[in-house]
């Protein structure tokens, strides 16, 4: 990324101030923008999230936030209320409270004096699922928003559930916001009040996965924030941004597709990060696509913000598994509309252990597979973080305990864009059971590149908010739906489907081991084709090189640690994998402050014996300034039963080397079709 000094507006920061809510707590900002504001107001941006502005993401914000300001905008980075220095509980996400909270904040920002009373959102995860939400609520100064890497159904598409399957992402995601509720506000912005306020989250934030467990089909829990239950709330303008190794890249299909307002859709080979910091490469000049949308949107510019196709996707080529890439080779295209006139959707029939082209004459046969709760070691994570090797590795373990299908070797070169769909016919011989589908692009030496893959908790086939049992022996036809992706298959490759009836420990398997039968003869794979024939290129390169701001001033003191490590024990047949994301120790120069954190995730089994399945997450976050020094360390742990998921957590924290602080959760949560 290209640091840029010179920005064509000299900006101030305002490092901290205290924006008041209507109950009388107050959340903790930093604000830059233009001196200029001063005497010629400008719109102002808001980034509201959780993560600490003070500390964990200063660096990230410094980056983004004055290179914004530098192009005539005050942006707004402001904790949500029980995090960083703001007041008040966090004790989950998108509540009413937090969604209220901002349309405050945007209505103190749109009255300042140095602000023309036009407003935008913009974020990242949290911050893209909430400028979403909160775009449906129409405040009257938003006029429009970018979200990236977020989703328009809580449930359906987002870390706790996938097809209705729980995922083991549910399980590491509630784990890193125990963490985070857990960690104290900074004494130097509080001041004394900093113990109680560290106290009161410590007590008051909960243990999320406990309520997220409790919500194990689609129902009003998960309805709430859902954009897509009224897509026609949302009125201002959205850019929509996702990755391909992100787990979000689904809703940017479905916003493209649904929204009435005015809209435009981005999707590159990035994971979990903006696009001008995205890896696997290559990153863009995001900022530079920012200043253009907000010109246009928040100034009224006539700039070109909307000329060009409505989505712009990486087509991506063909390349031998890595669970870590620095980049994917391919190219931009183009779509004018979502659905796309450039994609044609074509079915193909299964056959025995083959995929057969249109109209083929098909073998009828049934096919098996009773999956090992090893598949599902080399998935990787549901979403890439960046925190490498995260990404999926050579199927071809994989697809040893599963049932394969394959092409027949590609005579020419072809394109899919978009999600596949699996219509497949199954009968089972219990009354839990899941389908993971996994598309693989296998090459001439047999390596085999996850391309794509879907799950459906087969009790969930005619919806996820009323699952009802299988019963053993009876047909059923369902449907899967594949993530989407842009992919290109070189001639003398295959396409491979995989199907197995787990995939552990990226999803929670099934309470019992499952036997499940295939019925090719009334079975498809429908993949959306788009010909590399079409008038599709687009200017190369598409983006200007990453820019941003200088980032703030930070050493690494001690370095940090990534580690994924899959062992199997042939003595007593345990295996597991241990995910080690360790940041190392960082000295925050402008604040004088160390800051640690280090995450273990460990996922483990017994040969094929289903309860012994079990996640263990332990946390350790510390903050120290002279002779203040504070640590917490969290730990949850969940198990199972045929009947119910067994939950224990525990946190500590420590003042100097004193422990203050220590409270233990031990829950039973019944399991509902999971």
């Amino acid at each position: 990324m290209r640091e840029v000094d010179e920005l064509p507006c000299e900006i101030k920061q305002e490092e901290h101030i205290w924006i008041p809510m209507s109950d009388g707590t107050r959340l903790a900002g930093r604000i830059w923008r233009p001196v200029s504001s001063d005497t010629e107001p400008v719109p102002a941006v808001l980034e509201f999230i959780p993560y600490r502005l003070r500390d964990l993401t200063s660096l990230r914000d410094s980056i983004h936030h004055p290179y914004l300001a530098g192009h005539g905008y005050a942006c707004a980075r402001v904790d949500l209320r029980g995090s960083g220095d703001s007041d008040g509980i966090l004790a989950d996400e998108y509540l009413e409270q937090e969604l209220a909270d901002a349309e405050e904040v945007l209505a103190w920002l749109a009255e300042q004096p140095w602000c023309t009373g036009r407003t935008g959102m913009m974020g990242i995860s949290w911050g893209g699922f909430n400028a979403l939400q909160v775009a449906a609520r129409r405040p009257p100064s938003l006029g429009a928003i970018a979200a990236v890497c977020c989703a328009d159904d809580r449930y359906a598409d987002d870390v706790h559930y996938m097809g209705g399957c729980l995922l083991s992402d549910n399980l590491s995601w509630a784990s890193t916001m125990f963490a985070y509720t857990s960690c104290p506000p900074d004494p130097e912005v509080v001041g004394d009040r900093w113990e109680e306020m560290w106290r009161e989250r410590m007590e008051e934030s909960g243990l999320w996965i406990d309520t997220w467990l409790r919500h194990q089909r689609r129902d009003d829990y998960w309805r709430h924030g859902s954009i897509c239950e009224d897509f026609s709330a949302v009125e201002c303008p959205v850019l929509a941004v996702s990755g391909w190794a992100d787990g979000y890249s689904n809703a940017v299909f479905r916003l493209m597709q649904n929204l009435d307002a005015p809209r435009r859709g981005l999707i590159g080979p990035w994971s979990h990060k903006y696009p001008h910091l995205g890896r696997p490469g290559p990153a863009i000049g995001f900022l530079q696509e920012l200043v253009r949308w907000w010109d246009h949107w928040l100034k009224g510019i006539d700039n070109g913000a909307m000329d060009g196709p409505m989505l712009c996707t990486w087509m991506q080529e063909s390349m031998p598994p890595s669970t870590s890439y620095e980049e994917r080779h391919g190219r931009w295209v183009g779509e004018p509309s979502w659905p796309s006139p450039h994609v044609r959707r074509t079915r193909f029939p299964l056959g025995q252990n083959r995929i057969e082209r249109p109209g083929e004459e098909r073998d009828a046969r049934p096919l098996t597979v009773a999956s090992p709760l090893s598949v599902g070691q080399y998935a990787g994570k549901w979403c890439s973080y960046n925190a490498p090797p995260d990404l999926p590795y050579d199927q071809r373990e994989e697809d040893g305990g599963s049932l394969v299908f394959d092409t027949e070797p590609l005579t020419e070169r072809s394109e899919i864009l978009g999600g596949p769909l699996l219509d497949v016919c199954v009968e089972v011989d219990r009354p839990v059971a899941m389908l993971a589908a996994r598309l693989s692009d296998v090459s001439p030496t047999g390596q085999a590149t996850r391309v794509t893959y879907g799950l459906l908790n087969l009790t969930h086939r005619d919806g996820h908010d009323d699952p009802k049992p299988l019963e053993p022996g009876v047909r059923y036809q369902v449907r899967v739906r594949l993530n989407g992706v842009a992919q290109a298959f070189p001639e003398g490759h295959r396409i491979r489907l995989a199907l197995s009836t787990s995939y552990w420990p990226l999803a929670w398997p099934p309470p019992e081991p499952v036997r499940l039968t295939v019925h090719p003869a009334d079975s498809e794979l429908e993949l959306p084709i788009r010909p590399a024939d079409e008038a599709d290129e687009l200017p190369t390169p598409l983006f200007g090189e990453p820019e941003g701001a200088p980032p703030a001033p930070a050493k690494q003191i001690t370095p940090g640690e990534q580690q994924w490590q899959v062992s199997r024990d042939l003595a007593d047949y345990s295996s597991s994998l241990e995910v080690i994301k360790d940041l190392g120790l960082a000295h925050f120069d402008d604040i004088d402050l160390d800051v640690r954190r280090r995450a273990t995730e460990l996922y483990s089994w017994v040969g094929e014996d289903f309860d012994s399945v079990r996640g263990d997450i332990e946390w350790t976050m510390g903050f120290t300034r002279g002779d203040w020094s504070v640590r917490t360390s969290t730990r949850t742990a969940l198990t199972s039963t045929a009947t119910e998921f067994r939950l224990h957590a525990e946190l500590d924290a420590y003042l100097g080397g004193e422990r203050v602080f220590s409270k233990n959760w031990d829950r039973r949560i019944p399991r509902d079709h999971v």
